[in-house]
């Protein structure tokens, strides 16, 4: 699973492509589609940008699971794995959007990148444990992996960052607009089906 989280790690942005793809093809969105589905990956977005804000471009590598902090801050203070929460909210709010193959390819994608995600987490787990050893050890126990939780960081591993809204648009960059691009082909989609 590890080298499998390895490998999902490396190539995570080109993942999704075959679901954009067949949400595309197959997309069948409706105004109260369009409504939720934005929400849903708005706030994943969000979440993602909050995020990234705390733990730095870092985020973007695909070289090899690593980084240079711990982040406990922010989101990272209630739940391990905030940036993975916020891509399946993204994933599947957009799939919402599209109501393509509706529930089956929302399901499945969602079944998908929990799947992934998981295998990535073990990697970095593995990486996080020998390289922040004891602290880690602490987090582990404080926050958990996928559930957001208003537990508190004990103060002796709270790391000394600062959110960083600009890096964390900056780092987003791409993300944002991939949302932006997909959210409007499916939104004029619907206007066309719509209105002509």
């Amino acid at each position: 699973m590890r080298e499998l989280g390895k490998y999902f790690f490396k190539y995570r942005s080109y993942i999704p492509i075959p679901f954009v793809v067949l949400m595309l093809v197959f997309m069948k969105p409706t105004l109260l589609s369009i409504i939720i589905g934005f929400s849903v990956a708005l706030t994943g977005e969000l979440i993602r940008i909050w995020s990234v804000g705390y733990a730095g471009s870092e985020t973007r590598t695909t070289s090899g699971v690593g980084g240079t902090y711990l982040v406990t801050q922010g989101p990272y203070s209630m739940v391990r794995n905030p940036l993975y929460i916020g891509n399946i909210m993204l994933y599947v709010g957009i799939g919402i959007m599209s109501m393509a193959l509706f529930p089956w390819l929302q399901i499945f994608a969602f079944i998908f990148f929990l799947f992934q995600y998981h295998c990535i987490i073990l990697a970095e787990e593995d990486f996080l444990s020998g390289k922040f050893a004891d602290k880690f050890q602490v987090y582990k126990s404080s926050v958990f992996r996928f559930i957001p939780w208003f537990n508190h960081v004990p103060e002796s591993i709270l790391s000394d960052l600062n959110f960083k809204f600009n890096e964390g648009i900056k780092s987003e960059r791409r993300s944002l607009q991939a949302f932006l691009i997909t959210s409007s082909i499916i939104i004029l989609y619907f206007l066309y089906i719509t209105y002509f």
